[in-house]
């Protein structure tokens, strides 16, 4: 299976890059094909230009590498904080960027872009991970589940029919060595049950 696992975090030494790592090393232990794209490290640029809004725009090398990357997942692992209740900044720019028309989704004949866009994406299986410092009580009562309403329903929902999970991990600036390690553990096992070697 080819899997696509992508990280937006500024410290290589974060527990979200530690959650991507386990991903991908769990992924490629279970005999899977996995790109891993750490939007960081690599530089992505976030901003999407005029230039690229159009459908048939011809796209700079690296972003049509990062939609190809895309159309080709079976699964998919997301790895970010919850900042404000969003991504950061650049994993929203990637999401403007390769989320694109005719790409991931596309219009129905006659539909100028009001109504709901069909799905292209192949992908049967997304699981987006973040970690937080609000204590999940908290975050429920006083905003509800912003990034949760962000993937399943304004991304993932519009773009594939997939099975949509996700884990909150927090509040992180708390945890001990044990607990992030009992979190990576969920991880990999996550890993082994949503994306099996048939």
């Amino acid at each position: 299976m080819r899997l696509l696992v992508v990280l937006a975090h500024p410290d290589p030494a974060s527990f979200n890059a530690a959650i991507a790592a386990t991903a991908v090393e769990s992924l490629r232990g279970l005999g899977h094909e996995v790109l891993f794209s750490d939007l960081y490290t690599s530089g992505f640029d976030a901003i999407l230009g005029r230039q690229e809004i159009a459908e048939q725009a011809e796209l700079p090398p690296v972003i049509e590498d990062h939609c190809r990357d895309l159309e080709r997942a079976e699964g998919i692992v997301i790895v970010h904080p919850n900042w404000w209740g969003m991504p950061p900044a650049i994993m929203k720019g990637w999401i403007d960027r390769v989320f694109r028309p005719g790409r991931a989704y596309r219009f129905l004949e006659g539909d100028g872009g009001e109504g709901v866009p069909q799905g292209l994406l192949p992908a049967r299986t997304a699981v987006v991970y973040n970690t937080s410092n609000t204590p999940a009580a908290r975050e429920l009562e006083a905003f509800g589940d912003p990034l949760e309403r962000l993937w399943r329903d304004c991304v993932f929902g519009l773009c594939a029919e997939l099975e949509f999970h996700r884990r909150m991990f927090g509040v992180i600036c708390l945890s001990s060595h044990q607990q992030r390690e009992a979190w990576l553990a969920q991880v990999a096992g996550d890993m082994g049950r949503l994306f099996p070697t048939e």
